[in-house]
């Protein structure tokens, strides 16, 4: 067994031993093979070479010269031939320790054994059920050096036997790619774990599945990059990931592995940025990914991540820079002639017009009327409420706000109405007590929701002047106001603006002089009464 293991670790280095010479200019490429079959771990010089290489598990081998090199030698443990190389010689070179180079279309099968798994215990292979135990037993140890040949056996050789070949493989392969002692080693590693999805898919299907891990692999191990590369380099990288994302996302539907489905947005992200991606694309990737996930959360609203996933795939989107008011109306306007009917169209069509700030279009007033017209739901009046803002009319837009708030059940909805018309009392009528209490009915619904705790601040700091008649007790209504910024802050999205505010409006707190004929001593608890009436705490 020490033999066994000592030779399995030489034969593991060797096929982690691939280098390339960036200096070269020259690069030859080719297959080795012995005894008919593509040949793993041999060592591959090339004369004026500046480093060696070795042939990977599918008998391949790139290795870097320049013009004048005048012979290459291959070497496996005590065989070593070499070939010379002559001005007919082309940079893609075969070579067969015994002559035997089998025809291109069925290289990879000779030799091979195409039986299941149930068919070669029947038949009693030996060579199979040995190589499978020592694999099995090392792979469980997690000796994956010791495990590499017996399993380079069964992947080469008996490719339909077990999908753990594949499953265990992909696990091995990971594993050497995150241990790679260089970036040709793990440039390497990564190309035969693409090679292995390949043979997955050839031998055992679940096209689509493995599609989705290969992009998967395939930008986890590419990205980010170890050193700077070219933004066409980069784009390289991602249109490769993106278009087995895509692929996989296409045969799957709603059977999609969720981080398939994000990463696919973050992809098209990053080739948008790079120009590699036109913006409908990104949107029409969008509506791919939030239809599957709305599906799923539908069908199986138990699924793991499937709330985070929406997040951020709505964050990423929302960021892409696609979602802008001028592509989405160039977009969108020729859509919704044709769509005018689609419900679920007008709904979608609409929730993205008005996060991208195109409320006051033609196309967003127009889409409105007709959605109120086919369905009128909370959120159809919601978006009716929303077109008579933008037009001025207070007395319509009020009452499709109060329609939308007394109809919706959905409480996320809910909430959002709640502090949109809060909003818009305060800033179009200025009635202080009427917008406070809607915010707090959006508090009601999620505490921590901080615009509506900031708006509820800035009420408190306008109102403050024509609280009372009284000098001292008009600056106590910024100590409560403070206390909102202060909640607020806790919100990343609101972190900066209450900072600003909090430390602004300190200076209107009452001083230490007035407080000590009132009688009041810092720390202490004090009600600000009328309609505010809310505890603060003294400080100066």
């Amino acid at each position: 067994m020490k033999t066994l293991v000592s030779k399995t670790v030489l034969i593991t280095l060797l096929v982690l031993g691939f280098v390339l010479s960036s200096a070269a200019q020259r690069v030859i490429r080719g297959t080795v093979y012995r005894e008919g079959k593509p040949a793993a771990g041999v060592t591959v010089e090339a004369h004026r070479g500046a480093n060696s290489a070795f042939t990977d598990f599918d008998g391949k081998y790139e290795v870097a010269t320049d013009s004048k090199a005048k012979w290459i030698r291959f070497t496996f443990i005590d065989q070593s031939k070499r070939v010379d190389l002559t001005p007919e010689t082309g940079d893609e070179l075969d070579f067969s320790f015994d002559g035997i180079i089998p025809p291109k279309e069925d290289a990879d099968l000779v030799g091979v054994n195409l039986k299941n798994l149930q068919e070669l215990v029947a038949a009693n292979d030996l060579d199979f059920m040995n190589n499978l135990s020592m694999y099995s037993e090392f792979y469980k140890q997690k000796d994956f050096k010791s495990a590499m040949e017996p399993w380079l056996v069964l992947y080469r050789q008996y490719p339909k036997s077990t999908l753990n070949i594949y499953i265990h493989g992909a696990n091995m392969l990971e594993h050497y790619v995150e241990n790679a002692a260089t970036k040709a080693e793990k440039h390497n590693m990564v190309d035969s774990m693409m090679k292995l999805y390949d043979r997955r898919i050839r031998f055992f299907d679940q096209k689509g599945y493995v599609l989705g891990r290969k992009g998967t692999s395939w930008l986890k191990y590419n990205l980010p990059p170890e050193e700077d590369i070219s933004n066409e380099e980069l784009a390289s990288i991602y249109k490769k990931g993106y278009d087995w994302l895509s692929e996989s996302i296409k045969e799957q539907g709603k059977e999609t592995e969720i981080p398939v489905l994000v990463l696919l947005m973050q992809t098209s992200k990053s080739l948008l940025g790079l120009g590699k991606l036109p913006k409908e694309d990104v949107v029409n990737n969008y509506d791919k990914v939030a239809g599957i996930l709305n599906q799923i959360e539908k069908e199986k609203p138990e699924t793991e991540g499937i709330a985070d996933a929406r997040n951020a795939v709505e964050m990423i989107f929302g960021t892409s820079g696609a979602a802008d008011c001028e592509s989405l109306l160039r977009i969108y306007t020729p859509q919704f002639d044709e769509k005018s009917g689609d419900l679920e169209f007008l709904k979608m069509m609409l929730r993205r017009l008005a996060r991208a700030g195109c409320d006051d279009s033609k196309l967003f007033h127009d889409a409105s009327e007709k959605m109120y017209h086919l369905d009128p739901s909370a959120e159809a009046a919601f978006n009716m409420a929303r077109m008579f803002v933008k037009q001025n009319n207070a007395e319509k837009a009020k009452s499709y706000y109060k329609q939308a708030m007394e109809q919706e059940t959905d409480q996320a909805l809910l909430e959002d109405y709640y502090y949109e018309y809060a909003l818009y009392i305060y800033a179009k009528e200025h009635n202080f007590q009427e917008s406070r209490n809607y915010a707090r009915k959006t508090l009601a619904i999620n505490p921590n929701h901080c615009k509506a705790l900031m708006l509820i601040g800035d009420i408190y700091a306008s109102s403050a002047r024509s609280f009372s008649s009284d000098d001292f007790e008009r600056s106590t209504v910024f100590w409560v106001a403070v206390d909102y910024f202060t909640k607020a802050k806790a919100g990343e999205d609101c972190l900066v603006d209450a900072s600003q505010k909090a430390n602004a409006y300190r200076v209107h707190f009452p001083n230490k002089e007035t407080a000590f004929f009132q009688g009041i001593r810092e720390g202490d608890t004090y009600r600000v009464g009328g309609w505010i009436n809310e505890t603060t705490r003294v400080r100066f």
